[in-house]
């Protein structure tokens, strides 16, 4: 590979979400010409920013623990240099259960995290570490290590460092030629969208809503931790905002339907209420859905097609989290090549 060859680019990155922009910047640090083909964020947009990895866990997923714990060191250990510190938006995670059986399953998932190597406290004072619980709640446990990120401003700060370290824009591109003319080696980074670039990726979209609710004067303060919470067998996550909370997800498949449901919806809110009834006082502020892009294992693919071509895609719900991880991943594939 030539780093500087008349017109040419090192590297094209097609893709223009948290991924896309991680892998741009990381390969601009390295000293490489980088064209980046920027569309539409997709779920980054809309994504709830939470850098997760034990209250996220689940048996099974051992590996993505393994991936995200690692990514997690590195969003603390460099990743954030360069990003103005506001895109943190909270510190520490408290995942709390609301009736008997989602319990049992946190307990699951904290006998689980202990076999891992990674053990958890149980409290069955939820309500002396976020005293704006729900009366009822009192079990949870405490992920001091994780963090939440502004996913909107952590993007737009990407893009700034990216532009700073001399990054290129490029118009999005329909087909692999296209983004492959004048540049050495394409990243694939458009999520939902990489199979139309290389047919033989299993990805597919997974649809989530996610809420926005603003503070207004006179109402409780927003929660300084992200809340996570097991709502009769419901998954629901209340993440701090300088201005409010991000409410979410839901998870369902309906190919590419981005409209938020009525149903999804009324569920979150009511599962938010459960948990933090101070929330039904705020703003409802915005209503989105977007499509994460799903594998079969959950695991993101990410690594070398062929000479030319490397892929970063298929993170689901962790495409901010493995953030970090992915771009240092594509990097020693970079290197590797300019050292032949």
């Amino acid at each position: 590979m030539s780093r500087t060859n008349g017109a040419r680019t090192d590297l094209a990155v097609v893709g223009g979400g948290v991924i896309g922009l991680s892998v741009a910047r990381r390969a601009a640090q390295d000293g490489l010409t980088v064209r980046v083909h920027r569309g539409d964020p997709g779920a980054s947009w809309v994504a709830g920013g939470m850098l997760a990895p034990h209250s996220e866990g689940w048996p099974g997923e051992e590996e993505l623990l393994r991936l995200g714990l690692e990514s997690l060191e590195l969003w603390n250990r460099g990743f954030l240099e360069g990003l103005p510190a506001e895109v943190v938006s909270a510190r520490g995670s408290l995942v709390v259960a609301v009736d008997p059986a989602d319990v049992a399953d946190l307990r699951t998932v904290g006998e689980w995290l202990s076999a891992q190597g990674h053990p958890v406290t149980f409290t069955s004072s939820a309500r002396d570490v976020e005293p704006l619980l729900a009366q009822g709640i009192r079990h949870g446990f405490r992920a001091e290590t994780e963090l939440a990120v502004d996913n909107r401003a952590v993007l737009e700060a990407l893009a700034a460092h990216c532009e700073q370290l001399g990054v290129r824009w490029a118009n999005p591109v329909a087909d692999l030629a296209d983004a492959a003319a004048g540049a050495e080696t394409v990243v694939i980074a458009n999520g939902i969208d990489a199979p139309a670039f290389w047919p033989g990726l299993s990805i597919r979209p997974v649809k989530g809503e996610v809420l926005r609710l603003r503070w207004r004067r006179g109402c409780m303060p927003v929660p300084q931790r992200v809340i996570r919470a097991r709502v009769h067998g419901r998954q629901v996550y209340l993440v701090p905002r300088r201005d409010g909370v991000v409410v979410g997800a839901t998870q369902y498949e309906q190919g590419r339907d981005t409209a938020p449901a009525v149903t999804g919806v009324r569920e979150l809110l009511d599962d938010a209420c459960a948990v933090l009834p101070a929330l039904g006082e705020y703003e409802f502020a915005e209503c989105a859905a977007g499509l994460r892009p799903a594998t079969a294992d959950n695991l993101p693919v990410v690594g070398r097609l062929d000479e030319r071509t490397l892929v970063a895609a298929g993170h689901g719900r962790s495409g901010f989290l493995l953030a970090p991880w992915t771009a240092e991943a594509i990097a020693r594939e970079l290197r590797g090549v300019l050292a032949r």
